[in-house]
């Protein structure tokens, strides 16, 4: 019985992938996930990712994001963290590591010898089953990231990253508006509708 549930699932889950017109897209284009698509209309939507940027892309796996990347700044410098290993993209610089590790903000000073342009993070918490719970967790990796942003980024910087509307939303908001001058929300159409997550865009730092 339980073995055949599973198999219901998994087949359930295949078929709903299968008429993903994202999923479908990104196997079509190349992309190494359907992701791809929020950040390029992140991008479309706030033009922060630009020939020259020197971009960090936090929690890289499966490198959705940095490839897009990649193709955009092609005169800039790309680095993606995480801590799974992630296959290899043309003109990215990789590191396997925590990106919450003390010792890895040195390796990020030492790859780009200064300050960056843009940060962006799709991370997301390893799921429990419990969808609050796992917001919430999620929101704090949001917010441990903004924490770190503001000693990498360059004045004029940007940060763009995932987080979950639920009962710690406004915690994360307060704290990006704390940090940034400019900060908006925007649902790309490649999320998925039922989906709870949304993205944080925040540029120019406030002077602390």
């Amino acid at each position: 019985m339980k073995k055949s549930k599973r198999v219901k699932k998994s087949n359930s889950w295949k078929i709903k992938q299968n008429r993903d017109q994202f999923f479908k897209k990104s196997k079509t284009l190349g992309y190494r996930s359907r992701a791809s698509f929020k950040l390029i209309e992140l991008n479309e939507k706030f033009k922060f990712i630009k020939k020259s940027t020197f971009l960090l892309d936090l929690g890289a796996y499966p490198g959705g994001w940095s490839q897009v990347s990649s193709k955009i700044a092609t005169n800039g410098k790309i680095l993606s963290i995480d801590i799974k290993q992630m296959e290899p993209i043309n003109k990215v610089k990789f590191i396997k590591c925590d990106i919450f590790d003390s010792k890895t903000k040195d390796k990020i000073i030492d790859f780009f010898q200064g300050k960056i342009d843009v940060i962006i993070s799709d991370m997301a918490a390893d799921t429990t089953g419990n969808k609050s719970l796992d917001s919430i967790r999620t929101n704090q990796l949001c917010s441990k990231a903004l924490e770190s942003s503001k000693e990498m980024l360059k004045q004029e910087g940007v940060f763009v990253s995932k987080l979950f509307m639920g009962d710690d939303f406004i915690t994360v908001k307060d704290l990006a508006k704390s940090l940034f001058k400019d900060v908006n929300f925007f649902k790309p159409q490649s999320s998925k509708t039922e989906s709870k997550e949304t993205y944080i865009h925040c540029k120019i730092l406030k002077t602390l």
